[in-house]
């Protein structure tokens, strides 16, 4: 009797102990809401509800593919194209660092009016911090909400790796901005962040009405993107939109040393459909998901902006080029001229390329108050500057 007593206690203890760990368990990884501190353009504080998700999505990690090495003439490629072709069949990466929940999950995301999808690598810290301060600051603008992803991949060896690991974690725990996979980052690997961004959107943020795709290294007036979007009286995120700085009738670079050099052994047509440029481009929602879409049965080509373009073909649509956007650099006719005057910037969309510090007073000088313009300046460069 004493047996089945001293039996049944222990069972019940272990039973205990059981449901203890398992509601320790839930409630450290349960969903939390939280709110993040945004500001409208008053700049006042107001809250926007925001969860956090421990739950990482993830793939397991892609294999080299080694018969690449029997396509004709790969020893004659150079060593960052015979790695590209390795591992061109390559989709899904391990993700080391996930939003599940930055555009308050699936079903929510329509109320993203903007999402800003910056490509940036792991040792831009000072990039990433102006545009936080800057055009990429999370806010509402016109009664509209505009939120910011970097994606980005992984960068260096040894303890220099291990060191650019925990920036990404530490920007993460700060600002909750952050997707990073893991693979090189690398710029025949541009592509690849496109890809596996379409497939984090679809998953996670569906919705959003528009994107802006760009560099870390673009000045982006987004208040102007904004309000030219909102005049789209015919398209509220749910139709094709995709421009930018257009370009056609060109193809692939053959020379090698080139940093746009193609290989026929990756793409053998010598012309690409029209493209925007890659310094950064406004598409809508719906077009987003074309393109991930047609980009199923897309072989990977590492000039990204080109890849958007042939995604773009097969749906049957087209970009368009809008005169605002400026991924070449904008033209400055004098050496006479201050060519970062803000009267040459402030009615632009994007202009490529900023140093951080050019970016920040940039920003700034463009949204002040008194600056006035020759109002015939517009979309740009003609005459000099005259202050009013």
């Amino acid at each position: 009797m004493r047996s089945i007593r001293t039996r049944t206690l222990l069972i019940a203890g272990a039973l205990c102990v059981l449901v203890l760990h398992l509601c320790k368990d839930f409630i450290d990884h349960k969903t939390i809401n939280l709110h993040a501190h945004l500001e409208n353009d008053s700049g006042q504080r107001i809250s926007h509800p925001i969860k956090e998700n421990p739950f990482v999505y993830s793939w397991p990690t892609c294999q080299q593919n080694l018969s690449a090495a029997n396509i004709t003439g790969f020893s004659t490629l150079p060593e960052a194209m015979r790695d590209f072709l390795y591992y061109q069949h390559c989709r899904h990466f391990p993700l080391l660092l996930d939003l599940p929940n930055k555009c308050g999950g699936a079903d929510r995301s329509g109320e993203i009016f903007l999402l800003l999808v910056i490509k940036s690598s792991p040792g831009n810290y000072e990039r990433r911090e102006v545009l936080r301060k800057t055009w990429a600051k999370e806010r509402l603008h016109n009664g509209a909400w505009i939120r910011r992803v970097f994606i980005t991949g992984v960068s260096g060896v040894g303890f220099e790796k291990q060191r650019l690991k925990k920036l990404l974690q530490l920007e993460q725990r700060e600002h909750n901005d952050i997707l990073q996979w893991d693979f090189s980052d690398t710029f025949y690997n541009l592509t690849l962040k496109q890809i596996v961004f379409l497939e984090w959107m679809e998953r996670n943020c569906p919705n959003a009405r528009f994107h802006l795709n760009g560099d870390d290294d673009v000045f982006a007036n987004t208040d102007n993107m904004v309000e030219y979007l909102q005049g789209l009286h015919d398209n509220d995120g749910s139709k094709h939109l995709f421009t930018g700085h257009l370009i056609q009738n060109v193809g692939p670079i053959r020379s090698p040393g080139s940093k746009y050099f193609i290989p026929v052994q990756v793409q053998e047509s010598n012309q690409y459909p029209p493209y925007c440029g890659g310094g950064g481009f406004l598409l809508s929602g719906y077009t987003a998901l074309v393109i991930y879409n047609m980009s199923k049965t897309i072989p990977i080509l590492p000039i990204d902006d080109v890849y958007m373009g042939m995604c773009l073909a097969k749906a049957g649509l087209s970009p368009a080029s809008h005169m605002g956007v400026k991924t070449a650099g904008l033209y400055i006719p004098s050496r006479g001229l201050d060519g970062y005057d803000p009267c040459y910037y402030r009615e632009m969309l994007l202009v490529h390329r900023f140093l951080p510090v050019q970016m920040y007073l940039m920003w700034h000088r463009t949204h002040e108050p008194n600056l006035k313009c020759n109002p015939r300046k517009t979309f740009g460069i003609t005459t000099q500057p005259s202050r009013l």
